[in-house]
């Protein structure tokens, strides 16, 4: 019954994979995968690793389905720069399940070579264990000519490190006199942000019921971004939960499309 149950899951996971892809797909979504502690909870378990764990695996599979959906770039938030304020034996797991998740993961992925994903970490990297700077070396370096798909890994990260990495970064051309100070525009810091290369951001998503950014992307996120909170924690979210979602967005496109044609007219 179980494997019955399994086959017809798929199969209508497929059929609205299919029917999805006929409408406009977003080039580019994010993630904060948020509520893994409290799912723990939620599931009886006796300490948070266990909220962690399933979450890792939701990741590959929530991956997978962005993958066959066609979209090119997948940013998730998995640790942010205020986490390190956590327990050190919470901190510590978190470090070690990173390293399990990610060290030979282009090897046990088949997604990464179907679809010739590049896998980027973005963040104060300097901030991280070695071990955990060397697997993200060995990822980077393992997938750094496929550019067809992006899988951004935020880790660790905060929007305001970014930004404020990105000022740097053009103080920086100043000084060198490769611009001057009057040459500097919104789309100069852009350029220069941990996602300059990554199409806009069309959709943010955030599980576990809380109504914030928690300083993610917010500057890709103040233009024309779709942002929506899901009240579901980070391990339960699928492909069902991401489907009114993405028929909210094709639905916005067709409209937006329908009143650029009534202009041009």
């Amino acid at each position: 019954m179980a494997t019955l149950m399994e086959s017809c899951n798929n199969f209508f996971e497929q059929l609205t994979l299919s029917v999805l892809r006929k409408g406009k797909v977003p080039r580019h979504v994010g993630f904060i995968l948020d509520g893994n502690r409290r799912f723990a909870r939620k599931a009886g378990a006796n300490s948070t690793k266990f909220g962690h764990y399933e979450g890792f695996r939701q990741l590959e599979k929530v991956l997978d389905l962005c993958m066959q959906l066609g979209i090119e770039a997948v940013t998730v938030y998995a640790f942010s720069l205020e986490n390190f304020n956590r327990s050190q034996d919470e901190v510590d797991y978190l470090m070690q399940l990173f390293c399990d998740a990610f060290d030979g993961f282009c090897e046990r992925n088949a997604l990464v070579d179907k679809y010739e994903i590049g896998v980027r970490f973005l963040g104060d990297l300097s901030r991280l264990p070695q071990n955990v700077q060397d697997v993200v070396h060995k990822v980077t370096e393992q997938t750094k000519k496929n550019e067809k798909r992006i899988f951004n890994v935020c880790c660790p990260y905060t929007s305001r490190d970014e930004m404020t990495t990105a000022i740097k970064d053009t103080i920086e051309l100043v000084k060198q006199g490769k611009i001057t100070a009057d040459e500097i525009t919104d789309q100069t810091i852009k350029d220069h942000l941990f996602t300059a290369n990554c199409p806009s951001l069309d959709i943010l998503v955030r599980t576990s019921g809380e109504i914030r950014l928690s300083d993610f992307l917010l500057w890709q996120a103040n233009d024309r971004c779709q942002i929506q909170f899901v009240n579901c924690y980070w391990p339960e979210f699928s492909l069902w939960k991401l489907l009114p979602i993405l028929l909210e967005y094709q639905i916005y496109s067709d409209h937006q499309l329908q009143e650029q044609q009534e202009i041009h007219a």
